[in-house]
């Protein structure tokens, strides 16, 4: 992988963090709109006054993280990308994000670009049709109280991206003896006032381009119907063994490829955030314009990841040769049970994605017209995730617009066909899915998938080479993400005897080890023996 690849798969990694917030709040703001449908809760909830305090409560909670993505964004890029001293790199992300904004506003208000020069009415009366007023207005939006171009999502990343440039160039700086103390990590926040305001100055001359660039974008996606849908899904399952599909689904879900609604003077940028607005203002968009967004979001998953990948699994395991049926089943089944509850996938897939190139391509493909017969038949689910939580939040208590029946429909059709293409393609093609390698390293599988011993961080380090090939160490959904000096040094047996289900080298010095659910503590309790 290239270092442009390799630097956008630390992106997408460190943008998992406020992702994963996000998601929480979603389901929480699907609950809170359940408990105010009186279709589902009944005039007595609709009625009770402490409850309606208590949901509005919610909406406002949630709404505001929603309200400051941006940030979130700018910070979470921070963090990931420092090399380190994260904890000035977060800070100096604060800093960078203001004075970035700062910097728009300037240069705006040079332009005789003002709240009031930009308002609907005063641009109706210059001679705009209202329609081309109103768009125009909704390009600006005050970001912590700045006027400034509304860049959502992707100005936070850009923010971010910059102060860490910044951080990683300047955090070991020695300055003069009289002038010594502002040296090093404190040096980062002084250098980011100077900088960022300029390259705010510099982004706001050459935005209105990349604006448009990314609105005629998805104008073509949009026009595309299904088609466009089935393209976006495929690709983003085939660039699952990368990496690097979080920056496809970031793309979908913050930027203008996903939809642009102009609400109350407002523009409201990205899939998931019309669904989320929808969420926190009842009643606001039409449902035809929350479905347009929702085509990219969890409807397109659910008969996939709860009924496909479990039927593989089941596949894979009834597949498997006598005597290892029993080790292939625990596998199985805990790679079937996340995928199936929670819509996370990777621990079934790096089971065949490496060793079948045909049963990959199945799946994406199968993937693909999931999302896209879920928008033929006007199904309206959103978040982001795709597993039975999203599906009883979202489409069962969403009520009879988000016609969750037809995901039903879907995963009775999805099951067999999984099932039945999965084990054809295993047998006839002799594919060495779990249970069927010439030979089989047994490890002593969990429940869960994972090794039962003491010792796994230190197997899993041996198996990285030892502590001194290991330079650094993270992890997101269900990866182990290992920066290394030395490739050669790897013991892919030993880490397979860890309970990892897949091991992707993804350059000649960052390794992707998938655990699952688990990697958390695993990241965890690995950091720690490193420290011994």
């Amino acid at each position: 992988m290239s270092r442009a690849g390799e630097f956008l798969q630390d992106l997408g990694k460190a943008l998992m963090m406020p992702i994963s917030v996000i998601a929480a709040a979603g389901i929480f703001l699907g609950l809170a709109a359940a408990l105010q449908n009186p279709a589902i809760v009944g005039d007595s909830i609709m009625h009770a006054e402490t409850m309606q305090r208590c949901i509005g409560f919610i909406r406002k909670v949630a709404g505001s993280l929603f309200a400051n993505l941006p940030l979130l964004f700018a910070i979470a890029a921070a963090i990931g990308l420092a090399r380190d001293e994260k904890p000035t790199a977060a800070l100096a992300a604060v800093i960078g994000f203001i004075t970035f904004h700062v910097g728009v506003n300037f240069s705006l208000m040079s332009q005789g670009l003002t709240p009031d020069t930009i308002s609907a009415a005063a641009l109706v009366s210059k001679g705009y049709s209202q329609t081309e007023a109103v768009m125009y207005s909704a390009e600006f939006t005050h970001t912590l109280g700045i006027f400034t171009y509304q860049m959502s999502v992707l100005g936070g990343v850009i923010a971010g991206l910059m102060t860490v440039m910044l951080h990683n160039r300047f955090y070991t700086i020695k300055l003069p003896a009289p002038i010594a103390y502002f040296g090093g990590r404190r040096f980062v926040p002084i250098i980011t006032v100077i900088v960022l305001p300029i390259i705010g100055v510099l982004m706001s001359l050459i935005w209105p381009v990349i604006a448009n660039g990314i609105i005629h974008l998805g104008k073509y996606i949009g026009e595309s119907g299904p088609w466009g849908t089935f393209i976006y899904a495929f690709t983003e399952r085939v660039l699952i063994p990368t990496g690097l599909h979080h920056i496809l689904n970031e793309t979908v879900r913050f930027t203008p490829v996903g939809g642009v609604v102009h609400i109350n003077n407002e523009s409201v940028i990205g899939a998931l955030s019309i669904f989320n607005y929808a969420l926190a203002h009842p009643g606001e968009l039409a449902d035809s314009i929350v479905r347009e967004a929702t085509r990219f979001l969890a409807q397109g998953k659910i008969p996939v990841m709860m009924f496909g990948l479990p039927a593989a699994a089941l596949a894979i395991w009834h597949c498997a040769r006598p005597e290892h049926k029993q080790r292939v089943k625990a596998l199985m089944m805990a790679g079937a049970l996340a995928s199936f509850t929670t819509g996370i996938t990777e621990p079934l897939e790096f089971s065949f994605i490496f060793v079948s190139p045909v049963l990959f391509l199945f799946h994406a493909i199968m993937t693909g017209l999931s999302f896209a017969v879920a928008q033929i038949f006007q199904v309206m689910i959103g978040n982001i995730q795709g597993g039975f939580i999203d599906f009883i939040v979202f489409g069962v208590l969403g009520g009879e617009k988000t016609h969750w029946w037809v995901s039903l429909i879907m995963g009775a059709i999805w099951a067999p066909v999984y099932y039945f293409a999965f084990r054809w393609i295993i047998l006839r093609q002799n594919v060495k899915t779990p249970g069927r390698e010439d030979k089989t390293e047994a490890p002593t599988l969990s429940a869960t998938g994972i090794t039962q011993d003491d010792e796994l961080p230190s197997q899993i380090i041996a198996g990285l080479g030892g502590k001194e090939n290991i330079r650094q160490v993270d992890c997101c959904f269900t990866r182990l993400r290992v920066k290394i000096k030395d490739i050669k040094k790897i013991d892919e047996t030993l880490l397979r005897k860890s309970g990892a289900s897949g091991i992707i080298r993804a350059t000649e010095n960052d390794l992707q080890v998938i655990y699952g659910t688990q990697v958390e503590s695993i990241a965890g309790a690995v950091k720690k023996s490193l420290l011994v």
